[in-house]
């Protein structure tokens, strides 16, 4: 049995709260780099090229890359050899809080949600997964609202073909237009209940963009794992795009730089359907123990 001390937990989170709103993902940032090199419409070419800056800018003067630095949600894959020495949620929650306060980052979350009254640092949104080993693998994604508000569930009846869910998911985008900052990483949850559809449509943001010059559709079918659909990614991304609305509403060829979709086995009398939308600015970070 191995044992981890609370206080490297802390640590880490810290540092990966710093790192997530400070350093764009790299292979977000080449996704953009091809959508600009690809783009013709000017106004889209000049809001990529300033998105591209921007994170660039952030990254050197360790910046937050967007003044909404967030609701950290943090992902834990806890190893079943592993032993926690003290709270980890507490240990966790320390650590966002260390980590925003030393980026200087805004305090962006109500501790009564009701009340509205206050600001803090504290509150983060927590995902355990249990797993095999002897490792701790923590992911902190710092979510902002302007695209988290745009979040959909719909529980279809289980008799709904693949149209009935494109239309829903288009929609969605449609509905966001350019007020989440796009160009979107759409993630898709279907299946399971409702509250694991939007959890896996959050979670596979997570998932790698390709970003390779001549990717086939062979060859994210090789890369993925069980539980996604290529086939319904690639259509809904043509789709998407074709809707125009652009870098940051501004028109041009990218409204969105993928579409990420999880299934799950659900029930026989449901299905559920969810979309999380991420605006250009999607940020994670991740460290293993």
């Amino acid at each position: 049995m191995r044992v981890i001390d609370v206080k490297k937990i802390t640590e880490t989170v810290a540092n990966l709260c710093l790192k997530a709103n400070c350093s764009l993902r790299a292979d977000v940032l080449g996704r953009i780099k091809l959508a600009y090199k690809n783009e013709t419409d000017k106004k889209a070419k000049a809001a990529l090229k300033a998105i591209i800056k921007n994170a660039e800018i952030a990254r050197r003067e360790k910046l937050a890359i967007c003044q909404d630095t967030g609701l950290p949600v943090v992902f834990v894959e806890l190893g079943q050899d592993v032993m926690i020495k003290g709270d980890l949620r507490k240990a966790i929650n320390s650590g966002v809080v260390k980590g925003y306060k030393k980026g200087d980052f805004r305090e962006s979350i109500v501790c009564n949600p009701l009340a509205r009254k206050g600001s803090s640092y504290s509150g983060a949104v927590i995902h355990t997964d249990i797993v095999k080993g002897s490792k701790v693998k923590i992911i902190v994604m710092p979510k902002g609202f302007g695209c988290e508000n745009k979040s959909r569930l719909k529980m279809f009846l289980p008799t709904a073909g693949i149209e009935e869910i494109k239309e829903f998911v288009i929609e969605s985008v449609k509905l966001a237009g350019p007020d989440a900052c796009p160009p979107y990483v759409v993630g898709v949850g279907i299946g399971g209940g409702a509250e694991l559809a939007s959890l896996l449509a959050k979670k596979v943001l997570l998932r790698k963009l390709p970003i390779q010059k001549g990717d086939t559709l062979r060859s994210r079918v090789l890369s993925l794992r069980p539980g996604t659909v290529p086939f319904l990614e690639i259509e809904l991304l043509k789709a998407i795009n074709s809707l125009k609305i652009g870098p940051m509403g501004l028109g041009g060829k990218t409204t969105a730089l993928a579409v990420n979709i999880e299934t799950y086995p659900t029930h026989i009398a449901g299905l559920p359907v969810a979309v999380n939308l991420s605006c250009h600015a999607l940020r994670s970070a991740t460290a293993i123990l």
